[in-house]
């Protein structure tokens, strides 16, 4: 890890209050721990919502500040974000319907096909980091260790994809000895290169063992200095109306 990783990793941790955890356990069902991971994650059954503010900073420009109205409905993989922040944003959103991703414009009042491998709004997110996740689908195991995130043991899965629909080639997970909740991810090219590193600093509870990042801080590892920071709130588990999964409802809200 560079010196702004670390940096970033002990400060967001001692924010978090998490406290540290030594036990050398057996190694796990690295398979089955992945699966908890994914189904800590899944909100089959209950709808989700949230509001996320993502904070980019990039070498000599201004800070710049996006926030999102996002809604899914996993047991029909239905996914749906509206942007509230910045004004000159307002109004776009994004949709997936079946196989198909539209981005909405106000102003032309049009849906084009988009990409979950996007990044949002020029940050270092893309769509796909808010999607539910189903690893085992889109990558194989590749290798499995142990180490260390800060003073916390983990378990470090590596994933090589097996589809082409993902952002990533190759993605490293560290997870949690004590609990199945990652601290951080590298997102990698096809050669192995380091693109992008993923802190999870904290997660919200939102209830019936699901969890949910409520902190993240992204950043690129291409771009010396360029990051976003994520904040997570008014998380929601509660039903949510059909018609917020329609093109119809981008359309009334404009």
């Amino acid at each position: 890890m560079n010196k702004l990783i670390r940096g970033a990793a002990a400060a967001l941790l001692i924010l978090a209050g998490l406290a540290p955890a030594f036990a050398q356990d057996a190694a796990p069902d690295f398979r089955k721990l992945v699966e908890t991971l994914d189904s800590i994650d899944d909100f089959t059954g209950s709808d989700f919502s949230g509001v996320f503010t993502i904070v980019t900073d990039k070498p000599g420009k201004r800070q710049e500040v996006t926030q999102v109205r996002m809604f899914r409905r996993d047991s029909k993989e239905q996914f749906l974000m509206l942007m509230l922040l910045p004004e000159a944003s307002k109004g776009q959103g994004y949709l997936k319907e079946g196989d198909n991703f539209w981005f909405y414009d106000p102003t032309s009042r049009k849906f084009n096909h988009s990409s979950m491998k996007e990044a949002l709004n020029d940050s270092e997110a893309r769509n796909d980091d808010f999607k539910r996740k189903k690893t085992l689908e889109e990558y194989d195991i590749a290798k499995t260790g142990e180490g260390m995130v800060g003073k916390f043991p983990v378990w470090v899965i590596d994933l090589k994809a097996k589809t082409n629909d993902v952002s990533y080639d190759m993605v490293t997970i560290y997870v949690r000895k004590d609990r199945p909740l990652v601290l951080k991810q590298e997102d990698k090219s096809v050669n192995g290169r380091l693109m992008r590193t993923t802190l999870f600093p904290k997660y919200a509870d939102v209830g019936k063992g699901k969890f949910f990042p409520s902190q993240m801080l992204i950043v690129d590892e291409i771009n010396t200095g360029e990051k976003s920071q994520i904040t997570m709130a008014e998380l929601s588990v509660a039903k949510l109306p059909d018609k917020v999964f329609t093109k119809a409802f981008l359309e009334q809200t404009n």
